[in-house]
């Protein structure tokens, strides 16, 4: 049975676009994507793409909707169905996050502003399993729901022009990792020496909506050795079914 009265709206001539309560919520999260994955199963030849938000969905397909009352009708009673009891495997992922200050440039500010010691703030970001909400913003860019209520700060007034690959950032009540070169607002406090994006895997993002992420500190030493097995190949991320 559906969890959440839930708005549905045209959304140009092929889409249409669904609402839940509009709030970062790991509840609505699991909602949106439980319909997310029944509208998938239940029209895959009607439909070109299903796209999750934090609270929204929205739904394009391969040609223009005519009616759209048969349509929401149609997704309504879809929503009420019982799950019937298809699993889909969710992992936790380790991600070796070095926080060293030539990587979190911006460390101090951020320590300054919340009135945190640089060993609180690593303590606070790498002590917290954070959930997936959705991937955008950039290929691999990863929207992460959980960070502690010390860590959130106002995104900068001025943002950069350039923000390093594997960037590791806090802006707002969010978390993330810029998986390429971009401009970009957020608070910089560390960096990854992995790839988030590969345009040549099979799954060019290794995680997706659902999953969980838990970052490891290490140290500069342990940050170019993962780096250099990066570059190689060779590097595995850890993960654990959950």
């Amino acid at each position: 049975m559906g969890v959440f009265r839930l708005t549905y709206k045209s959304y140009g001539k092929s889409a249409i676009l669904i609402e839940w309560p509009s709030r970062i919520d790991e509840k609505i999260c699991e909602d949106v994507i439980s319909f997310k994955n029944k509208i998938l199963k239940n029209n895959p030849k009607q439909i070109i793409q299903v796209i999750n938000t934090y609270y929204s969905l929205t739904i394009i397909y391969d040609s223009t909707i005519n009616i759209i009352y048969d349509v929401v009708l149609d997704l309504k009673s879809l929503y009420e169905q019982e799950v019937d009891g298809e699993i889909t495997e969710n992992y936790r992922w380790e991600i070796p996050v070095c926080y060293d200050p030539q990587y979190g440039i911006d460390l101090e500010e951020l320590g300054s502003e919340n009135e945190l010691t640089y060993r609180e703030i690593i303590d606070l970001h790498s002590s917290t399993v954070y959930t997936v909400y959705f991937i955008g913003f950039l290929p691999g860019f990863l929207y992460l729901g959980g960070l502690d209520k010390r860590l959130h700060i106002p995104r900068k007034s001025n943002p950069r022009l350039r923000v390093e690959k594997g960037s590791v950032a806090i802006g707002g009540a969010q978390t993330g990792i810029y998986p390429s070169i971009s401009a970009g607002g957020w608070y910089v406090i560390g960096n990854s020496p992995i790839s988030f994006f590969n345009v040549n895997a099979k799954e060019p993002c290794f995680a997706k909506a659902g999953d969980e992420i838990k970052f490891k500190s290490v140290v500069l030493s342990e940050y170019h050795n993962i780096q250099s097995e990066v570059v190689k190949g060779k590097y595995k991320l850890k993960k654990s079914k959950i």
